[in-house]
């Protein structure tokens, strides 16, 4: 019993979590850092430093971008928030022009890089939740819109990859994510389907609860995959989901 009240205890508290401003900073240095590393970004930073910082904030506030367009609300309504803009503009000058790249080094030393990639998938939980409830309050019985903007909200700097690339002078349409999803995206998408049914009362489990267990299992699988990925790069993700559950690829 004591050990179901301190889970009961854990998972309030985790979420009662605040996303500013260090799990917020988390993701922009996770999400800049994952841009830098895309061939030719540093390119564009040297020649184009405005098509870099954009692209960025793209990385950054792409889920609220594309969530935003699909309930017809501003593109820019994500960029009215001053600090947040302030402080995604202040990771990305350090990322990619810090002196001797000292930033960029110690975000992509591993530790540290697993440290902000769990940040980071502890706000995806809270932006996927975002979402959901954002989309509940226009369209209180569609559950298909509250899983699409749900979707969108958490995985929306992948689902809008190709324009991203556009804003860098690159064009590959084979990446778009709706033709061959990546991890994250699937992830996020069921987790947008737990949350849709939780909040439309078809899912027998407190908000919290599932807060709790869907940020755990994000975490966890991001922090076996940075491990098992170095070891065996070769996995694509069937083989990966199999190894996860099954323990075997």
């Amino acid at each position: 019993m004591e050990v179901l009240l301190r889970l009961e205890a854990l998972s309030r508290a985790v979420s009662a979590l605040p996303m500013f401003p260090l799990f917020d900073a988390a993701h922009y240095v996770a999400s800049t850092v994952a841009l830098r590393e895309q061939p030719g970004a540093v390119g564009v930073a040297r020649h184009s430093p405005f098509a870099c910082w954009f692209s960025a904030m793209l990385h950054c506030f792409g889920g609220a971008v594309l969530s935003g367009l699909m309930l017809a609300q501003p593109s820019v309504a994500p960029l009215s928030n001053t600090g947040s803009v302030l402080l995604a503009s202040l990771v990305w000058y350090l990322v990619f022009y810090c002196p001797l790249d000292l930033v960029y080094r110690c975000a992509a030393f591993l530790p540290i890089r697993l440290v902000l990639s769990s940040m980071k998938e502890v706000s995806r939980t809270w932006k996927v939740l975002g979402g959901v409830t954002q989309a509940r309050s226009q369209y209180k019985d569609g559950l298909l819109v509250m899983v699409a903007v749900g979707w969108a909200r958490g995985a929306g700097s992948g689902l809008i990859g190709n324009f991203e690339q556009l804003v860098r002078g690159v064009w590959k349409p084979e990446t778009n994510e709706l033709l061959k999803m990546s991890y994250p995206t699937k992830v996020t998408l069921m987790g947008a389907v737990l949350f849709t049914l939780q909040q439309a009362g078809r899912l027998p489990i407190e908000e919290h609860h599932l807060v709790f267990v869907y940020t755990v299992f994000l975490v966890y699988s991001k922090v076996l995959w940075a491990f098992q990925h170095s070891s065996l790069p070769g996995l694509d993700d069937a083989d990966w989901f199999c190894l996860f559950s099954l323990g075997t690829p």
